[in-house]
């Protein structure tokens, strides 16, 4: 039995760009399972001919991927838009590769529960998300997916299917795995220490098989279904706008609230400050939504000296919840008011001479917490916007430049001064927005010509020369995909010999090099 390939022009044409609009994209038909059994066999049965050339697949999802790595490029793309099962059982949910994130948190939300480490994008395939190993605004307290992953299914390049738990395979003293007749090694490389990374595959000493498919960006196997971990839905969250000066108060302000969020968690205070996010814009960002008239359209007033916005969200216990949350916002101020979570954070933004401008959006308010949010989300928009125009208008070779850099939080006021300084040096229009609460940004240029496309990408493998002496990873939320300057970034990262030893694992797990080819690494 064989799954019918698809080729009629307006299917495919609906799968020739991702989210990155990368150019050039072409498939060759399309196939879209609806079991794990029809993946395999589409693998399987899909096979040339012996002495035929090899055929090439791309796996995808919702295609919202920002690096090239869900364009095809003559493959046949395999959509898993159709595997779109959801079997909850207590913290567990087995949910298949198609699966939109959204429709995965309504359906937990039923049962009073979520999947915390979702990416901002809640219209992304829950496939997706493990095959990049993403991570959203909320990695500060929860972790990426990877940490929420229990097991996986996962087809591999010949068709065999690999049904696999967390915990089951560990890599050998020897730093190998047996998958059925093939011996795969894990070289002895050092990943950086930083909360997040999406740079080629996860190694290290006795690692969990389900890990080395994290992440993996479909190049080792089609991840068809996933069972997450998920969590009881907080009691209730607070979301904060905090305009502040400039950008190195608003880091020590940050540092602080990491800092009282983790002491939250070590004592277990029920009426400590315990921070789930912080989001920040840089004033770049904000004269482009002031631009776009954002700010006026969701009647938010930043005032005209603000270097920064901090947006915080502050989750509540139970015991916080219960209590009158305008009254504890009231009396920030008074010194014989009751403790409270509130109040502490109050207390810090008025020790800092922001909380007059700061804006707090209680739990029941949630169509100002949604201000807040599209405020946020405003600024990529805006810059992609600009992108675009500028490629009509001015050069057809304009097109986004933009970083993804992480380091330990103690480094990050160097990172943005480091960062700052080179893309000045090369005359280059900068916005800076991220999830600063994990020391993770995105430096993008916005470009007046296609000159300073080639000045953006110099001065981001110059930051990302920077970010790795400083222990941070270049590549850290959306992967490598076939975006050259990521694909140079993750040489800087490891070297020749680590991407040569990635590439081995390649090798022994897809030795015709049928899945994905081009992604993460350079077709040769």
């Amino acid at each position: 039995m064989a799954i019918t390939i698809e080729t009629d022009p307006d299917l495919i044409t609906r799968f020739l760009k991702d989210a990155a609009h990368y150019p050039g994209g072409r498939a060759a038909g399309v196939l879209r399972p609806r079991t794990v059994d029809e993946v395999s066999i589409c693998l399987r049965h899909s096979a040339p001919h012996k002495g035929a050339p090899s055929r090439h697949f791309l796996p995808v999802g919702a295609q919202s991927s920002l690096t090239g790595g869900a364009t095809p490029f003559g493959d046949i793309v395999l959509s898993t838009e159709r595997l779109t099962g959801i079997e909850i059982e207590g913290d567990r949910v087995r949910v298949g590769a198609g699966v939109p994130l959204q429709v995965l948190q309504d359906a937990l939300a039923k049962d009073g529960r979520w999947l915390p480490p979702v990416p901002t994008y809640l219209g992304a395939f829950a496939g997706g998300a493990v095959a990049t190993c993403a991570a959203g605004a909320a990695t500060f307290k929860y972790g990426t997916v990877r940490e929420w992953v229990e097991g996986i299914t996962v087809v591999l390049a010949g068709g065999d299917v690999l049904e696999l738990t967390r915990g089951a395979i560990t890599a050998s003293e020897e730093g190998t795995f047996e998958i059925g007749h093939r011996i795969v090694r894990i070289p002895s490389i050092r990943m950086p220490d930083v909360p997040k990374r999406s740079a080629g595959y996860f190694l290290a000493p006795k690692m969990d098989l389900v890990d080395l498919f994290i992440g993996s960006e479909g190049t080792l196997g089609v991840i068809a279904e996933a069972v997450f971990r998920t969590a009881a839905v907080p009691a209730a969250t607070c979301r904060a706008l905090v305009p502040v000066p400039d950008e190195q108060a608003g880091i020590r302000i940050v540092g602080e609230l990491r800092a009282a969020a983790q002491h939250t968690w070590r004592s277990g205070d029920p009426i400590g400050i315990d921070v789930a996010a912080i989001e920040h814009i840089d004033s770049r960002s904000i004269a482009i939504v002031r631009e776009d008239g954002v700010d006026r359209k969701l009647d938010i007033a930043l005032p005209t000296c603000t270097g920064v916005v901090l947006l915080i969200e502050i989750e509540l216990s139970r015991e916080a919840a219960g209590g009158n949350l305008w009254s504890q916002l009231e009396s920030a101020r008074d010194a014989g008011a009751a403790d409270s979570p509130l109040r502490r954070f109050c207390t810090l933004l008025d020790r800092h001479g922001v909380l007059d401008d700061a804006e707090i959006a209680l739990p029941q308010d949630r169509a100002r917490a949604s201000a807040f949010a599209e405020l946020r989300e405003a600024v990529p928009a805006g810059v992609n916007r600009r992108v675009a125009l500028a490629q009509q208008a001015i050069d057809p070779r304009i097109s986004k430049t933009a970083a993804d850099m992480i380091v330990p939080f103690d480094r990050f006021a160097g990172m943005m001064t480091t960062c700052r300084r080179l893309f000045a040096e090369r005359d280059l229009d900068l916005a800076v927005w991220g999830h600063i609460s994990d020391g993770n940004v995105h430096p993008n240029v916005i470009p007046r010509s296609a000159r300073d496309v080639e000045k953006g990408q110099e001065a981001i493998l110059a930051l990302g020369a920077e970010v790795i002496a400083m222990g941070g990873c270049p590549l850290a939320e959306h992967g490598v995909g076939r975006n050259p300057i990521k694909q140079a970034l993750l040489r800087q990262l490891y070297g020749t010999a680590g991407i040569d030893a990635m590439r081995a694992i390649k090798l022994s797990l897809d030795p015709t090099g049928s899945l994905a080819p081009g992604v993460i690494f350079p077709t040769q």
